[in-house]
Order: structure tokens, then sequence, then C-alpha cells
């Protein structure tokens, strides 16, 4: 029987809503803080939604670094949500001088764009740019729902797909190995996000 999908609590994430879309998709999810329980997990989920600079600080002040670390070291499964993409490189430009993760290569920036308001917030649709086995769930006609001020630059090649807001581009899908990242919530982010939700939780 598959282990439960851990949802790593570090008191800045869309927590709950992550855990009943994972249920709804008729697999099982925990919510916890535990670095034993992330240690045991074949699968994690690192969600989040406020300032880069804050939720480094409570992943380091919870001992939560290592742990997510090793699970990567060891390639296990993980998908990033929103700030948690945010999180998985190396710095940004909304607290400088913070490092992150450092499992991606690359740096966190704010948008430029005159063109439209910032934060970006609705629904938009993305554009592949490499290969991965979660881009054929979706098509050129899905959208999802996106809630962000910054967004990844990856300096080598782990963007999968990109998007566009006020014609500034920027990274949607990241990753490399076992692990996977979003910019958007797939969560709230109706069928479409669920199928991509659904591609992680049966991703082998």
């Amino acid at each position: 029987m598959p282990k439960p999908i851990v949802i790593i609590d570090y008191g800045m994430g869309n927590l709950s809503s992550v855990s009943k879309a994972i249920k709804h998709l008729k697999a099982k999810a925990v919510i916890s803080h535990s670095p034993r329980v992330i240690q045991q997990a074949d699968k994690v989920i690192l969600p989040g939604v406020g300032a880069f600079g804050d939720a480094m600080k409570e992943l380091r002040a919870r001992k939560l670094v290592n742990p997510i670390l090793e699970h990567v070291q060891k390639h296990k499964k993980l998908l990033g949500i929103c700030l948690g993409l945010q999180l998985l490189f190396e710095s940004s430009e909304e607290n400088r001088g913070v490092k992150g993760l450092g499992i991606l290569q690359g740096k966190v920036r704010k948008f430029r764009t005159k063109k439209a308001k910032v934060p970006h917030m609705g629904w938009n649709q993305l554009s592949a740019v490499a290969d991965h086995p979660m881009l054929n769930q979706i098509s050129a006609s899905d959208y999802f729902y996106f809630v962000h001020s910054y967004y990844a630059v990856p300096q080598k090649e782990c963007c999968y797909a990109e998007s566009t807001h006020g014609g500034e581009k920027f990274t949607a899908i990241a990753g490399r190995g076992s692990v996977i990242a979003v910019q958007f919530h797939p969560e709230k982010s109706q069928d479409s996000g669920l199928a991509l939700l659904n591609h992680f939780i049966r991703w082998a």
C-alpha cells in the first residue's frame, strides 16, 4: 500500500486545500511539521503562501531544511506549489541575502511589467518548453490559477513550461529528476489542476 503523501507544514501555506484535493483524488495525505515523518515519506508536497524570507526562516526554525534536502538526494518525489516552487531556488529579490533551498539553480525575481497589475492574480495558460510526463496532462486550452508577484529564473534547463503576464514570460513549471514544482495553485485550478496532482500521486 502506498505511503501517505506528506504535506509539509512550516506555518505558511494552503495546507487544507491541498490536502482536500489529494483526498478527492482517492489518495492519502497527512499534514506534518515533523522532520521524522518527512524523512520516512516517499512523496512530499512543499506548498506556500507569503514571503520568501519568512518561509526560509520557518523551515530552518523547524529543522525541516535537511529532511527536505535528504528527501531529494534519495531521488524521492517532491512537488512544490507557488512559494514552494520559489523556495527550491537559490535566492530571491524579495529578501536579498536569504538563501533558498538551492535544489534548483537560479534566482527569483519580481515582475518588471508595466502592462499589467502586479501581483499576477487570476487564470492563465501554459506553454511547454521541455519534455516532462506531467506536461502530457496539459493542453493549450487549459487554464491555471496564479497569485504571485515573483517568479523563478532558472540558470539551467529546469524550466518545463512558461506563462506570460503583461508581456513578460515567466517559469510556470520547473524541476529536475524527482522534483517538480508549479507556480500556480493546482488545488484551485479545477479539473486541469487536479489532473496534474493526480499525475504526481501516480508518478512512480
